[in-house]
């Protein structure tokens, strides 16, 4: 469980960070152009509309990047873990920062295969990312 502080829920992001506690992942989408936004905002920064409200996508991503992290952040905190940039499959142009878990540290490559997990810390839903069944 996190120690880290948590996010400040608003009406604009609650939705992603509270959509865990069906299970689902939500992003955000503009109604009238169709495209993906995150972080949450209420104003679509591609043809500044208004009409935005969060979607589910199917929570499976790939690895673009990632760090392990050594350092304890917080006393309780446990190290090493891997820090993640995932791509979200079904939404094009959306990365995510998570971490990765389910996996070792020395295991975790770009490309790798992933999909969502909530971490339930409070009122938020955390997304974290596992490896696919076989994606090892």
């Amino acid at each position: 469980m996190t120690t880290l502080p948590l996010p400040v829920l608003d009406e604009t992001n609650s939705a992603y960070w509270q959509a865990g506690e069906t299970g689902s992942l939500r992003i955000l989408r503009c109604q009238s152009c169709r495209a993906w936004i995150h972080p949450p905002t209420a104003v679509c920064p591609d043809c500044l509309s208004f009409e935005v409200a969060p979607e589910a996508v199917s929570g499976r991503a790939t690895v673009a990047a990632f760090t392990i992290n050594y350092q304890k952040w917080v006393p309780d905190m446990e190290v090493p873990f891997a820090l993640a940039i995932v791509e979200l499959d079904d939404a094009p142009g959306i990365r995510l920062t998570t971490r990765l878990v389910d996996i070792a540290p020395d295991e975790v490559r770009c490309g790798l295969a992933t999909e969502v997990v909530f971490e339930h810390v409070e009122d938020v839903w955390l997304p974290l990312f596992r490896p696919t069944q076989g994606a090892k």
